[in-house]
């Protein structure tokens, strides 16, 4: 480190630190204010920094030991950093707080771009001597060359300068519009509780007239999906369609805009002719032609299925409207919730009360002990972000492996979606593996049971299969390869795998009992489910490829070619029968164009996979641990260490195919 850096580092941070950290303490220490998080931040900085210097400073022969060992510390300050950063930025309830962890992770970001343009960095890595190292070293070794020459570090000196800043302009962009997405929520008023007919009784009771009479509803998912899947009142769901679907107007346009520009720019001065080439560059996918061509074949494939659904909700409005011809996005949940109770003798309201929150939780911590052997303690007096957020510890045979965080409900200013985020990845015998876990269920005030639709189980699921793949994976030599570190075109297959437990009677039966009677739920009732789930599957699909094309659309060409309104417009009315609703921009609240970019496809080329691993489960007894543990050795314990397509033929004995899939869609198995 430079003297002048290292004569600031000592004035704002103290003697300068050790090169080696470890430490499994909780990194939610105290209650920091935001000076204290700041400066924990650049303490992680600061040690990333005096590692990266003593990485130069090595002379002689490279190796393993002296090179690879110090970049990937670099690389664990660097990621706990970073993770923090955005941790905080999205979840914490002050918004000095949050504004202070944004700018936390742009320094984070600013350092992790300068060390992936240092040629000497690249050079020393190339260099090492790996005779005798194993084949995860090469692995990592092969995947982070790739990173650095993807990230432009073999460009000449003034090329990566402009790299440097487009990148440092890209995290702030990307704040920005997940920020308007952050607090953006809406409100839909109503005069009266009458209003409100077909939603669910404790819905009812837990939205109570305010001093005028009138009834405030919010975009927050919790209020906003059961108002468009149970309203009678068709002007209410159009109102509720309208709002969630705006609520990052007008702030977000110009800033994905900037965003695609941006992105389009990096990638034409790193060699590639658009961002989607670039983002699909590492993939399992390979180029953004072979994801369009994914995203074609998924679209055939659905096109009958599709089609008969559609005449089946438009034959179900004629009953109410003899005179209908078509099918507005604002009808298309309640419509469908209509046809499974006519059609399929299923009403979603039914299996509510079987799904209070505790019992999910419970749920989703017990089936996962049972299935991968691991067992889990929530830790008491641990302070968090906030009151709500309980902090738990993961066990194996009465050793701790992993620490997480539910944070679980809304509130203001926090993130709106569902989503694990990575803390600290682990390294063995080093780090141990810590994450949160994020989401906006039901319930968390005093007297509400929080009960959960089944969508939202499956949810819950979801998302605790990305944490056990980052718990259980995180246990790598290299904290590249450690927790969910995959391509990014695979990371979704766990956590949709897991949702699959939730589909089966007898394992619903351990954790879903009536709030009121303990009454587990009945086979039976499960079974009526999930045929009627199997209805309006492959309008689903359709509505996830049109999100899919979109994401790659907007970065598949030049900007001035870019009309995200019309984009949106062009693809919704060619990809599914419901037309766009006038006045709404829901790209503008589409977070996934800042984080997945052109890469949405992803979501569906993971279930592709997850369909044919399911496979290799006994369906007659999914709780049965042998084929979880094979599993969980398989594909959830390697991490990173080994390509994805590889961790794959390891558990199933082949490649992964469509024929798992294409039954799922057209048989409902």
């Amino acid at each position: 480190m430079p003297a002048f850096l290292l004569l600031v580092s000592a004035l704002l941070l103290g003697p300068p630190p050790a090169v080696h950290h470890r430490d499994d303490r909780p990194f939610w220490i105290g209650r920091p204010t935001p000076a204290e998080f700041d400066r924990r931040v650049d303490l992680r900085l600061a040690r990333a920094r005096q590692l990266w210097d003593r990485l130069l400073a090595v002379r002689g022969s490279r190796t393993v030991a002296n090179t690879l060992v110090l970049y990937d510390r670099i690389q664990r300050e660097l990621e706990g950093a970073a993770n923090q950063a955005q941790l905080i930025g999205a979840v914490h309830p002050d918004s000095g707080m949050r504004a202070t962890a944004e700018a936390g992770g742009q320094r984070a970001a600013a350092l992790a771009t300068e060390i992936s343009l240092d040629r000497r960095v690249y050079d020393a890595l190339r260099a090492m001597d790996l005779t005798g190292a194993d084949e995860t070293t090469r692995f990592y070794v092969e995947r982070t060359l790739l990173a650095f020459r993807l990230a432009g570090v073999d460009k000449d000196e003034a090329t990566r300068k402009r790299v440097s800043a487009l990148r440092e302009e890209q995290v702030r962009i990307g704040q920005e519009f997940n920020r308007n997405i952050r607090e953006g929520t809406k409100e839909v008023a109503v005069d009266s509780a009458g209003e409100l007919a077909g939603l669910p009784e404790d819905y009812i009771a837990a939205h109570r007239p305010g001093p005028d009479g009138r009834i405030v509803l919010t975009t927050k998912y919790p209020d906003a999906l059961p108002v468009l899947t149970y309203a009678r009142s068709d002007d209410l769901r159009r109102r509720m369609r309208i709002a969630f679907d705006t609520r990052a107007y007008p702030a977000n346009m110009d800033v994905l805009d900037r965003m695609l520009a941006r992105r389009d720019e990096l990638a034409h001065v790193l060699g590639f002719a658009s961002w989607a080439d670039y983002a699909t560059a590492d993939k399992m996918v390979g180029s953004a032609a072979n994801a369009s061509a994914f995203i074609d074949r998924i679209v055939e494939a659905s096109g009958p299925a599709a089609e008969a659904e559609y005449r089946m909700l438009l034959d179900r409005k004629r009953q109410d409207d003899p005179a209908a011809v078509v099918i507005n996005r604002w009808e298309t949940g309640y419509l469908r919730e209509q046809v499974r109770r006519s059609s399929f003798d299923f009403d979603s309201r039914t299996v509510r009360p079987y799904f209070p929150y505790d019992a999910v939780k419970r749920g989703a911590l017990d089936i996962s002990s049972r299935l991968f052997g691991v067992s889990f303690r929530q830790v008491s007096g641990t302070p968090a972000w906030d009151p709500s957020v309980e902090v738990w510890e993961m066990f194996e045979k009465g050793r701790r492996v992993g620490r997480f965080y539910l944070d679980m409900h809304p509130r203001p200013g926090k993130y709106e979606h569902a989503a694990q985020f990575p803390i600290r990845s682990g390294v063995t015998g080093e780090d141990l593996p810590e994450g949160a876990l994020v989401c906006n269920f039901p319930g968390g005030a005093p007297g509400d049971p929080g009960l959960m639709s089944h969508d939202d189980v499956e949810t819950f699921f979801h998302e605790f299969g990305h944490l056990l793949h980052s718990q259980l994976g995180g246990r790598q030599r290299w904290v590249g390869q450690s927790g969910v570190k995959t391509e990014w075109d695979f990371v979704e297959a766990p956590s949709q795998m897991l949702e699959e437990w939730v589909r089966d009677p007898a394992v619903l039966a351990t954790f879903a009992r009536h709030y009121q009677t303990g009454e587990p739920i009945p086979a039976e009732l499960v079974r009526q489910m999930n045929r009627a789930a199997a209805f309006g599957r492959a309008l689903d699909v359709r509505a996830q490829m049109a999100l899919a094309r979109i994401s790659l659309a907007l970065y598949d060409r030049p900007p001035a070619q870019v009309n995200t309104d019309s984009i949106v417009q062009a693809v919704l009315t060619a990809y599914t029968p419901f037309p766009p609703v006038p006045d709404t921009h829901f790209q503008a609240a589409f977070g996934h164009l800042d984080g997945y970019s052109a890469i949405y496809y992803t979501y569906m080329w993971s279930l592709v996979i997850a369909k044919d691993l399911f496979g290799g489960f006994d369906r007659r007894d999914l709780l049965a641990p042998g084929p979880a543990r094979r599993y969980r050795e398989a594909i959830l314990a390697p991490g990173g260490s080994a390509p994805a397509a590889m961790l794959v033929e390891r558990f199933l004995g082949r490649p992964f195919g469509f024929e798992a899939w294409r039954r799922w869609l057209e048989t409902g198995e």
